[in-house]
């Protein structure tokens, strides 16, 4: 799957270098993916949660991070549209919320 934002990550990881190695290892599993639903998601990350048909929250960095990632399963695309830590995420709407 294509990740769209990625800079969203590197500056993320930037201003919190502890939740870079998992940011990285996220990015690259979702690179080498070809998921068409969120279902597939769930068997291959057990730990997200499936919010609707397009957005998957993950934990990231131990549970420390959240990160809501929309997917565009026929195009194959994965757009970052929040990371932040769990107070950020309790004021955001996760069905919503986009950093575009």
């Amino acid at each position: 799957m294509r990740v769209i934002a990625r800079s969203t990550l590197v500056g993320f990881w930037s201003a919190h270098p502890e939740t870079k190695v998992a940011l990285e290892r996220w990015y690259k599993r979702v690179r080498a993916a070809h998921w068409t639903s969120t279902d597939e998601i769930q068997r291959a990350a057990p730990k997200c949660k499936a919010l609707n048909r397009e957005r998957v929250r993950f934990e990231v960095a131990g549970g420390h991070c959240r990160l809501v990632v929309a997917f565009d399963f026929p195009r194959q695309a994965a757009f970052v549209k929040f990371i932040g830590a769990h107070a950020d995420y309790d004021r955001a709407d996760a069905f919503t919320v986009s950093l575009f």
